[in-house]
């Protein structure tokens, strides 16, 4: 007789059982893990110090301390320690650091998968953000980062603070284009920039997002920034 279920390995009550309550509960922990699967990140290799019942984490190679050989696992917090739960082909869940759904492959996370073929092919959904505090200077890279082979959907900021230097306005962009994403944008708190291309572009090389000052240089502030693309995965 099987002793938990094929697909979330939920524990299964035997016949005369004692104690039916421990494995009731298990399973229901583990349901509330996985079901509309929420990771808090697919890439953190030491286990939180503090436990959170619930709360989930996918297992990377390498992981240590309570995670150490529970690798490609997900990490369910229950009652101060862990239950580990093996994520099956096609399985989906929202990374919470990456801002992304993700699609279990059999042996990662293919984070921001749009589509995922059998043969292991895949359209992708890409984000960077970051919350920067500009240097002095007519320029500032923020190190916000396009990768290569990404096409670019846009780029958006949000002053959070607001900038300061002799510039009258500012533009959003890369080295090849200052103003791609937008120009004449606003130094007080609040103002931003929504920079949706007309046209997708396909960066090859890296690049990234560089705020240029219009009329002077910046002293000081802090922005918000992400840019949107799309990328294709190679098959298996």
């Amino acid at each position: 007789m099987s002793t938990e279920t094929m697909r979330l390995q939920l524990p299964l009550l035997q016949s005369a059982q004692a104690q039916k309550h421990v494995t009731v509960n298990e399973a229901l922990m583990r349901l509330d893990g996985v079901a509309n699967a929420v990771l808090e990140s697919t890439a953190t290799l030491t286990p939180p110090g503090t436990v959170i019942d619930g709360q989930c984490w996918a297992v990377p190679v390498g992981a240590t301390g309570a995670w150490a050989g529970q690798a490609r696992k997900i990490a369910v917090g229950a009652n101060g320690g862990w239950i580990f739960v093996s994520p099956s082909r096609g399985m989906r869940a929202f990374v919470a650091d990456r801002g992304a759904e993700a699609i279990f492959d059999g042996q990662s996370w293919f984070v921001g998968a749009a589509t995922f073929g059998a043969g292991g092919s895949g359209l992708a959904f890409g984000m960077a953000e970051g919350e920067v505090t500009v240097g002095a200077g007519a320029t500032f890279n923020t190190g916000i980062a396009i990768p290569a082979g990404a096409m670019v959907i846009g780029a958006v900021a949000r002053v959070t603070q607001a900038l300061t230097g002799t510039l009258q306005t500012w533009r959003l962009g890369t080295a090849d284009s200052n103003n791609r994403f937008g120009q004449g944008l606003g130094k007080g708190a609040g103002s931003w920039a929504r920079g949706m291309l007309g046209a997708p572009m396909t960066y090859y090389s890296a690049a990234t997002l560089l705020m240029t000052g219009e009329g002077g240089a910046f002293t000081g502030g802090k922005v918000r920034l992400a840019v949107h693309w799309l990328e294709m995965r190679l098959p298996d």
